[in-house]
């Protein structure tokens, strides 16, 4: 037999490294810490456009990927 058969090979225990996730919610949450941010004066009015166009592209994204609450949904 060919002496590479012949030797086992240990199993190595690599720790599966977890892959990055980033959900629906967390994009919401950062809509509303972007709003609730500029609201209480935490931007320079010298960043204001680039943080209402951030704000923009988000709200924009998740307007399209979430559907709006409907009146006639029943409440859980």
């Amino acid at each position: 037999m060919d002496e590479q058969n012949q030797q086992e090979q240990p199993a190595v225990d690599t720790p599966a490294t977890p892959a990055p996730e980033l959900t629906i919610v967390d994009l919401q949450n950062l809509r509303a810490i972007l709003d609730t941010a500029s609201r209480r004066g935490a931007f320079a009015a010298a960043e204001m456009t680039s943080v209402g166009s951030c704000f923009d592209r988000l709200n924009n994204f998740l307007n399209a990927v979430v559907p709006p609450k409907s009146d006639d949904t029943p409440a859980a």
